[in-house]
């Protein structure tokens, strides 16, 4: 009776693994859209930034330093070799071709967010920072990683 027991048991874990692995599982559609969709919040949350430190709301700039920094990190998943193509992705060839280069600059780009966050309180020339740390890490990938649009 026991050893049918730990086999039902081994059998439910089994089963519970199998079950979140492919509930977990994104189609190429979900990835490409996520990875767009972390984009464009990135990008909008930079636009609120500038517009809070024009207005010296650093205390508000702060969060949204951090979101852009989470979601560079969660974006280095979001480059599948599955995924270069379709549903009118941006991305191009080039990330995959070079995908060192790629992974060190969203880490950069993270990175800088919270080097952002940190220097912001003290610094002289707000605009120049956030150039910087902030839009750098943007057209540098722009330039190289992004189709024209």
């Amino acid at each position: 009776m026991k050893q049918k027991i730990k086999i039902i048991k081994k059998l439910i874990i089994i089963f519970s693994l199998c079950f979140s692995f492919s509930a977990n599982a994104q189609t190429v559609e979900e990835i490409i859209k996520g990875r767009k969709a972390m984009f464009s919040e990135n990008y909008q949350n930079a636009k609120k930034i500038s517009i809070l430190l024009k207005s010296k709301r650093i205390k508000e700039a702060k969060p949204l330093m951090k979101k852009i920094s989470d979601n560079y990190i969660k974006l280095l998943d979001y480059f599948p070799e599955n995924a270069k193509e379709g549903f009118k992705t941006g991305a191009l060839p080039s990330i995959w071709e070079n995908k060192d280069e790629f992974n060190n600059l969203m880490k950069k780009a993270s990175d800088d967010m919270i080097k952002l966050a940190k220097v912001i309180e003290t610094a002289e020339d707000l605009r120049a920072v956030q150039k910087e740390l902030m839009w750098s890490n943007c057209s540098a990938c722009h330039s190289k990683f992004r189709a024209p649009h």
